[in-house]
């Protein structure tokens, strides 16, 4: 039944729906006064004993773009749940069995909203930005993905995303007209010459269509490299998102393409997507068996019009033979250019001495290191490089 606004009850309704909304709000949904407003004037109309009613309501005020709704969705079945003594707004109110199952595990992201709102006093709903210095930046700059707290994870997630990836063209083949293109097109001309009796007023010409590079991201998802997949997989999007000639694919014993699942829009979503998607998380690495089914069944798909390849491992390969290296020469034959991106590089005194690594190394164009936001910006700069591949000094992008 419709509920009494004037009860003891609805000042504990209409607190927990602004904290809801506040916690949304750090989450990334952009959720103003108005929509906390209509949400307190929708509680009055339902039962808020109905969770489904409840979810539904409240969903449709919230939530105003599709990427959104599993971060909604997390979010109210971390908050509006009776579980290791998380206070809600339900806790007064009797739940069916059903609604008091636990929910999924939600998201980072939504976890650190829940957590940051709870540190917020008042009614405000203002959040304040925490703003780093330059020197702190600079540091940041520097450190290792591996060595970060969770604060300064979040940070540098929020950096990557705001990374600037201009397109790098490659020129085709095709023509289209071109005012000031060098080849002439003549079959326009001469059926623009018709309209003057044959006289040619205007020379048209045609110009090279350009298009974006493609890129082809093979990252290792092994135990040996849990500490950057994330971080990896964040880079990745942001590329995917710039994009739209990118294929992605993760490998650890098995290749599974996640190209699909990384075109969602919000980043959560798409990292959760390939999560779900992926068997082999953090197991063991067979890299040779991976590169031989990539090229088997997608190199000739994915590879054509000049692909650019970003192999990401740390090249500790369980049974490094043969196989590896013939597999690692006809990717790099089969591709415009092969940067490997290792980890490794981030030690100061590293020596190519696993097998592995010595069988990769001299069918790669390029080996950098890629452990912290200035090797990733200076990815950005070779990805948008027009220069010829080039073997670069492991050191100088460290």
């Amino acid at each position: 039944m419709p509920n009494d606004i004037e009860t003891p009850a609805a000042g504990l309704i209409a607190d927990n729906v602004v904290g809801f909304a506040r916690a949304l709000r750090v989450a990334g949904l952009p959720i103003g006064p108005g929509a906390v407003i209509d949400a307190l004037k929708a509680m009055r109309l339902i039962d808020i004993g109905n969770r489904a009613d409840l979810f539904t309501t409240l969903e449709s005020i919230f939530v105003k773009r599709h990427e959104h709704a599993l971060i909604f969705a997390q979010a109210f079945d971390l908050f509006f749940r009776r579980a290791e003594g998380t206070e809600s707004m339900l806790d007064s109110v009797p739940l069916p069995p059903e609604a008091q199952k636990p929910p999924p595990p939600a998201s980072r992201r939504v976890q650190e909203a829940f957590a940051h709102s709870r540190n917020i006093e008042g009614p405000e709903i203002e959040e304040k930005d925490v703003q780093l210095s330059v020197s702190d930046r600079e540091v940041l700059q520097r450190k290792d993905f591996a060595q970060m707290s969770a604060a300064e994870i979040a940070e540098v997630t929020r950096a990557i995303a705001q990374m600037k990836l201009p397109q790098a063209e490659l020129r085709t083949r095709r023509f289209k007209p071109d005012a000031r293109g060098q080849r002439l097109d003549l079959r326009r001309t001469l059926r623009g010459s018709l309209r003057t009796g044959g006289e040619i007023v205007k020379l048209q010409r045609l110009g090279r269509i350009d298009k974006p590079a493609p890129i082809v991201a093979l990252l290792d998802i092994s135990g040996s490299m849990t500490d950057y997949t994330r971080l990896f997989l964040q880079f990745l999007h942001a590329i995917t998102d710039a994009r739209k000639r990118v294929s992605v694919f993760l490998f650890g014993t098995r290749l599974t393409n996640v190209t699909r699942a990384l075109r969602a829009r919000d980043p959560d979503e798409a990292l959760a997507a390939c999560s779900s998607s992926v068997e082999d998380w953090a197991g063991g690495t067979r890299i040779a068996t991976s590169l031989h089914n990539f090229n088997n069944l997608w190199g000739r798909r994915v590879l054509g019009q000049g692909a650019t390849v970003l192999l990401i491992s740390d090249g500790l390969e369980r049974e490094a033979d043969s196989r590896l290296e013939f597999e690692m020469d006809r990717l790099h034959r089969s591709c415009r250019r092969l940067i490997w991106l290792n980890p490794l590089l981030r030690f100061e005194g590293f020596e190519a001495k696993a097998q592995g690594i010595k069988m990769m190394l001299p069918h790669v164009d390029e080996f950098r290191p890629v452990h912290n936001l200035k090797s990733m910006e200076g990815l950005i700069a070779a990805l948008t490089s027009d220069q010829p591949p080039r073997r670069i000094d492991s050191r100088s992008a460290a």
